[in-house]
């Protein structure tokens, strides 16, 4: 199933991955107001991911 992703792909679930983790110990630890800020990353680092596609798609059809 892994294979179907490429690097691009990977290193942006990662990031996002690693947005929503960060914002959640920042959280816990009481500064709520940055873990709202890191937190709203988590979307646009996954909509910058589907340009990225949208992008490679039209530039190969």
């Amino acid at each position: 199933m892994l294979k179907k992703f490429t690097t691009t792909d990977k290193l942006l679930f990662v990031a996002a991955f690693l947005s929503l983790f960060f914002s959640e110990a920042i959280y816990f630890q009481g500064q709520k107001v940055a873990a709202i800020f890191i937190g709203i990353w988590v979307p646009s680092i996954l909509c910058f991911g589907i340009y990225l596609k949208l992008i490679g798609n039209s530039k190969n059809g």
